[in-house]
């Protein structure tokens, strides 16, 4: 395993620098959601995704809205989101939406939400929102795997670099419970995202962490070379695929 340690090691990994590459190694949630907040509209016309990212939940919505606006602070980030005819992508902060008053039946933030000045956002969205529009505020949580390498998987998250996660990370920890959320709330689905990964797949979506930056930032490259290094040892196959499942959590609201 030390050929495929030197040759995803962490201090030179492209996995960090965003754009296509953080987009390519992220989880992507399922279509099962975008149907779920659909049914709980009342109309269909314009969904708007704040937070974008690389636009994988506003593609989904594009499929069920007749319009969507997709918007993001990162010019990066937006550079890279997928594209679709029927989603517009814009650089703006959650904070300050550049639309008309009443005018989208659904307002979503995916994994993005604990980053808002919540208090701005609201006000925000309660301006966009059409009367008995939806609110949704998803996240998935921290991902599960079986066996030894979920065991040391799970020490790595809560042990090794959890210190370095920036404070906010707390709430998706907390599947958004602890967030303040003034509003009429609905039932959230059960719903997770599944992916058969590789040792690969599995180290750069890790190298994508905000708290990988910041412990490597910090000097503590060894210790996700060590951990880099043990699941070698346990991974019985390198290009060999195990389970990692994401649960989706958060809030949803009628505004």
């Amino acid at each position: 395993m030390k050929q495929a340690g030197q040759h995803l090691g962490l201090a030179n990994n492209h996995f960090l620098s965003g754009g296509a590459s953080y987009a390519s190694s992220r989880p992507t949630y399922p279509p099962a959601l975008a149907d779920a907040l659909a049914k709980w509209c009342s109309e269909t016309t314009h969904a708007l995704d704040v937070g974008c990212g690389n636009g994988q939940l506003s593609t989904l919505l594009a499929a069920r809205f007749d319009k969507v606006t997709a918007t993001d602070p990162s010019e990066t980030q937006l550079q890279s989101a997928a594209r679709h005819p029927s989603v517009t992508y814009r650089a703006e902060p959650a904070e300050r939406i550049g639309m008309e008053a009443n005018s989208v039946d659904l307002i979503t933030a995916a994994q993005a939400a604990h980053w808002f000045d919540l208090d701005a956002f609201y006000r925000e969205v309660r301006r966009v929102a059409k009367p008995r529009a939806v609110l949704a505020l998803i996240s998935y949580g921290v991902p599960l795997l079986d066996g030894e390498i979920g065991t040391r998987f799970q020490q790595f998250y809560w042990q090794d670099v959890h210190q370095y996660w920036p404070e906010g990370r707390q709430h998706v920890e907390e599947g958004y419970r602890s967030l303040d959320f003034p509003f009429e709330e609905l039932w959230l689905p059960d719903l997770s995202i599944s992916r058969d990964w590789s040792l690969a797949n599995l180290i750069a979506y890790i190298c994508t962490w905000s708290a990988s930056r910041r412990a490597l930032k910090a000097g503590k490259g060894d210790i996700m070379d060590k951990f880099i290094r043990d699941l070698g040892l346990i991974w019985t196959e390198p290009e060999g695929q195990q389970k990692v499942t994401w649960p989706i959590v958060g809030r949803l609201a009628v505004i």
